[in-house]
């Protein structure tokens, strides 16, 4: 069947859909699902470049294999925009990351399109090779691919998969979009390599030649590829003078082609499909494809919020307050210049945590270290060793894969290191596999550490400030977006470890907060005094070593006990109070505000904190009622 050139788009509701369409309207169609997702996220913010990169690619993924049956895995999944309008999820695009919407990344309850949750980066190849080889035990003839771009390929885990794929049975097929950008501009040997990375396409006809007659003349057999792979890569070598580092894994490799010719894309894919063993394909593409200002500024248009499509200019929401990560970027800059023993590192995230301003202040002292969260903690380890104080800044969800590393290459060894959590508790629109829910909880748990969490911008700059002067492992944590508090470059002081602070007196219940929440708590409070009910707040600063001193009051003047904090209650904040409380004696009932046991979904945080009975609301019933 044979689609016109005109609103192709509007046809296709699935990929079977799609492959009706004659092969020659496809950059058409292209240029369709581009404007369809510039007009959605121009007034639903999503991830934009990403996606935009990638449309020629998923259209020919689709276009050649027999999806759902053959699995696509995406890595990172903010990229699979596309994928989605293409997979029954057109018509609820406009609901992307709202709350009952479709989710901003790839999600196996919302579609049977979206084979593996793909919201943190490097994990889609070692996802797929279990499906390829479990395809393999299952006598199945099922296809499966892995999409991974250039910074994720530099994560440790990608590079775990890629070992055990050239060792593992399996067919994988993975396909490395090389766009040259990660949020911020990609870092390191492995993405210079890239770029100037060859393969000789009479190399590729004269090997297939080869292996053909070796094939008709029964000299090799299919359980022999991997021998034929290494003598074949040799030939390759000899001819190009260039040893790959894939094929040298025994990965055959295919590359690099153009990203965006999708007519070549589709015709390489079914060339190489039904190959035995692991391959893989290198595109080139560009961020941003088909949008000027994308392309000419990747890292704004990642994630641009509103904007408008026809000229290019963003849609900034009026906020007189600075950001929490503006205040860490600047702080640091002013203990940096007081101490030059202070560094910092983040892991490909510069811009987003604000390590960006230090580094245009001292960039001999800044270390992106790429998409390598655990090589981020156990380098901090290593500086930390040696004299230095590294502040390591890394997204609360993003330290989960680090837990390893915390625990034996910081805390057995008292290192000073300052671990800077930002985005700690409800994220919003980016759901489940961003919300920084479970830092307190997994991180109380590890001897020699402190961990902390400021009320409001002043009290950020006193923990940095006391972080520095303390040596041990240490770690902040504060939230996403802005403060409450216009002038916030107050003057520093040195906090004592361990120690909370009151900030308002009342007879009736007792509030023990951590964390920004602790505004929230304060809010409740005020509108509780309309029922002549008084409660007391303190803000404990401090999760572990915790106030013990304002425990023994509270629990000896007070009957009724809220905590409440911006993470899990299981293990968390509220757990550490309780356990406090059971193993000193004391009688005091305590009910416990949080995150609940469950992984939270996406919408506005402000919608969030209401479905998690964890707003000013909620707190205030508490404080009103019997329990």
């Amino acid at each position: 069947m044979n689609k016109t050139a005109e609103n192709i788009l509007q046809s296709i509701y699935s990929p079977k859909d799609l492959k009706k369409v004659n092969i020659d309207d496809l950059p058409k169609l292209c240029e369709e699902i581009r404007e369809y997702m510039l007009n959605i996220l121009a007034e639903h913010p999503g991830h934009l470049a990403s996606s935009l990169g990638v449309v020629e690619l998923t259209v020919a993924l689709h276009y050649v294999f027999d999806t759902p049956y053959d699995r696509i895995v995406w890595d990172v999944g903010h990229q699979a925009y596309a994928h989605k309008i293409l997979t029954e999820r057109k018509d609820k695009f406009n609901t992307l990351r709202q709350l009952n919407g479709l989710s901003g990344f790839p999600s196996p309850s919302e579609s049977e399109y979206d084979t593996f949750t793909a919201g943190h980066a490097s994990n889609s190849i070692s996802a797929a090779l279990g499906m390829s080889v479990a395809a393999n035990l299952n006598n199945e003839e099922r296809k499966v691919i892995a999409i991974i771009g250039d910074a994720a390929i530099a994560g440790g885990l990608a590079f775990e998969g890629l070992n055990n794929a050239s060792s593992s049975p399996n067919d994988l097929l993975i396909i490395l979009n090389d766009n040259d950008m990660a949020i911020d501009r990609n870092v390191g040997a492995l993405n210079k390599y890239l770029i100037k990375i060859t393969t000789s396409p009479r190399y590729n006809k004269f090997r297939y030649k080869i292996y053909s007659l070796l094939r008709r003349k029964n000299i090799i057999k299919d359980n022999h590829k991997g021998v034929f792979t290494r003598f074949t890569n040799s030939i390759k070598s000899l001819i190009s003078k260039h040893q790959n580092i894939f094929e040298g894994l025994n990965i055959r490799y295919f590359g690099p082609i153009n990203g965006h010719d999708t007519k070549s894309i589709i015709r390489i894919l079914n060339d190489i499909k039904d190959l035995k063993g692991p391959k893989i394909l290198h595109l080139k593409t560009i961020k941003g494809k088909g949008y000027s200002p994308a392309e000419k500024d990747v890292t704004i248009w990642h994630a641009p919020g509103k904007f408008n499509k026809d000229t290019g200019e963003r849609i900034k929401s009026e906020n007189k307050f600075t950001k929490y990560q503006d205040v860490f970027g600047e702080t640091l800059v002013e203990l940096a210049n007081k101490n030059d023993k202070i560094v910092g590192i983040t892991p490909a995230m510069p811009t987003g945590c604000s390590m960006n301003i230090m580094n245009k202040h001292f960039p001999e002292r800044c270390f992106d270290v790429g998409i390598a969260e655990e090589h981020a903690v156990t380098f901090s380890g290593g500086l930390a060793k040696e004299g230095l104080i590294p502040f390591c800044n890394i997204y609360s969800s993003f330290m989960q894969r680090a837990f390893d590393e915390v625990i034996h290459d910081i805390a057995i060894q008292k290192l000073h290191v300052v671990f800077c959590l930002d985005r700690a508790g409800i994220v919003g629109e980016d759901g489940m596999t961003h919300h920084g829910s479970l830092d307190m909880a997994y991180l109380r748990c590890i001897p020699n550490m402190v961990i902390s969490a400021p009320m409001n911008e002043h009290y950020l700059r006193h923990l940095m400030f006391t972080a520095a002067e303390t040596n041990c492992p240490f770690a902040i944590r504060y939230p996403r977006g802005s403060g409450n508090i216009l002038d916030w470059k107050c003057s520093p002081q040195i906090l004592d470890i361990g120690k909370g602070r009151q900030i308002c007196d009342g007879k009736d219940v007792a509030i023990l907060s951590i964390g920004t929440i602790g505004n929230a708590a304060l809010d409740a409070i005020e509108k509780a005094k309309s029922k002549g009910i008084n409660a007391a707040l303190y803000d404990m600063i401090f999760v572990k070593p915790i106030d013990t001193d304002i425990l023994d009051y509270v629990a000896q003047n007070y009957e009724k006990v809220i905590t409440v904090e911006d993470g899990t209650i299981k293990g968390g904040f509220g757990s550490a109070v309780a356990e406090y409380m059971v193993m000193n004696g004391y009688k005091s009932k305590i009910k416990m505000i949080g995150i609940p046991d469950e992984f939270v979904t996406h919408g506005k945080p402000s919608e969030l904190y209401e479905l998690c009975k964890m707003n000013s609301n909620s707190i205030y019933d508490a404080i009103i009622n019997k329990w």
